[in-house]
């Protein structure tokens, strides 16, 4: 495997959204992909957690804590227990110096912490809140758990994920939270413009999962209507182009191949020997070739069949068709464009020694994102917080004996990475 570089780690620097101070009280994934993105770029994000920590610290590899290390570098964690009074106060006195306060529980478990919208806005006029819940804070169905799964399945999602002959697919990773995440972010940073730049207000942004993810799935409500047709489980071909498929190569891997364009369709037949069949009836058009997209596929593939998907992209390069290796992981690692590019990278992580993560997405000329800590220990940030609003070492000891407040064990800190080599 090639060596991955050293990316872009600044202990002290400072990023665009330096003085955005934002309130995290969110669970699981979606708050901590919104919060890493805007972490990324310099907000200073307070993790407010349980005793027992956020539910990704759960989430273990050979007893490491992984995801939770991706998703809340550049963060600071205040473990505190929000049953007890003492730390509703706590976050009270924090909200006026905050710009962003997050939360993902059940609609109506805010209010009843003492905490409603109305509370904060009161304590900080200027305050975005951003309401993380899988249907939204009213509806029906408002009080249903709403895991990603679920929300991934009543979406309409799975029901076009998949083949036609097997059972509708879920995805194998958080896509329902990770788009929420996403959204959340651009709708932070829009609320938070109406504040600095328009002179308005603080609002709340209601952001469930579902909403999202709905809305990247493509016209599907519009195409129903108008044709009466529910779009079909086609596996990895296109319901609007042909060929665009995933083809077995010979050692074993796969290749994904599109021929979207009449042209490129054209240059594909050309390229695998087969001019005759621009003019064939069942090619000539995209019509055409969608209705006999199985006789397409087979040609196709029988010549990506007998190459390997090395030579396959190398072939395909070179005639200009669009093609690309579907890597697995070490495949990705290795690359030399995601290495040139520093796609991966490794950062110091005191259990890891070098952790490989993605690096800041997105990537911006003038004001790019950078990682200057790892993900925090439970509790790490309890002093330097609590410090801020009147609260000295007496007071912290008697918050830990009442177990208002928790740590974990100090860590060594990780030594800064080398040079990239």
């Amino acid at each position: 495997m090639s060596q991955l570089h050293a990316r872009d780690y600044e202990p002290g620097r400072s990023g665009t959204l330096d003085g955005v101070r934002i309130l995290d009280l969110s669970r699981l994934f979606a708050g901590n992909v919104l919060t890493q993105i805007l972490g990324d770029f310099g907000a200073e994000v307070i993790k407010v957690e349980p005793p027992e920590g956020d539910t990704l610290r759960a989430w273990k590899t050979e007893g490491v804590e992984t995801h939770w290390k991706v998703y809340s570098r550049n963060k600071k964690s205040l473990c505190l227990s929000l049953r007890d009074p003492r730390a509703i106060e706590i976050i009270r006195k924090l909200v006026p110096s905050t710009q962003i306060f997050i939360e993902s529980f059940r609609p109506g478990v805010l209010e009843k912490m003492g905490l409603s919208p109305q509370v904060l806005l009161a304590l900080n006029p200027s305050l975005v809140i951003i309401r993380i819940s899988g249907w939204g804070q009213d509806g029906p169905y408002a009080q249903r758990p709403g895991f990603g799964t679920v929300i991934e399945g009543a979406s309409g999602f799975a029901a076009i994920n998949g083949f036609a002959d097997r059972e509708p697919v879920l995805p194998p990773m958080y896509l329902a939270d990770g788009v929420a995440g996403i959204y959340g972010a651009s709708a932070a940073m829009i609320a938070l413009r109406e504040v600095e730049v328009k002179g308005g207000r603080g609002q709340v942004v209601d952001l469930p999962l579902l909403d999202p993810l709905f809305a990247i799935l493509s016209p599907q409500a519009a195409n129903y209507r108008l044709t009466g047709k529910v779009k079909p489980r086609t596996g990895s071909r296109s319901t609007n182009s042909a060929p665009r498929n995933a083809y077995k190569c010979s050692d074993g891997h796969y290749v994904s191949l599109s021929g979207s364009i009449q042209k490129m369709a054209e240059r594909l037949f050309r390229a695998i020997g087969r001019p005759e069949l621009v003019d064939d009836p069942r090619f000539r058009t995209n019509a055409d070739r969608l209705r006999h997209a199985d006789e397409l596929d087979a040609i196709i593939g029988e010549f990506i069949g007998a190459r390997t998907q090395a030579e396959n992209v190398a072939f395909f390069e070179r005639a200009e068709v669009t093609i690309g290796p579907i890597y697995d992981t070490p495949q990705i690692m290795a690359d030399p464009h995601v290495i040139a590019r520093e796609l991966i990278a490794d950062y110091p992580d005191p259990d890891m020694g070098q952790l490989p993560m993605h690096h800041v997405v997105p990537r911006l000329s003038q004001t790019p994102g950078a990682i200057r800590t790892p993900a925090p220990a439970l509790g790490q940030h309890n002093r330097e917080l609590l410090g801020e609003i009147g609260i000295g070492e007496d007071g912290y000891a008697a918050l830990r004996q009442a177990n208002v407040v928790c740590e974990a064990p100090n860590k060594a800190a990780p030594a800064k990475p080398s040079s990239s080599p």
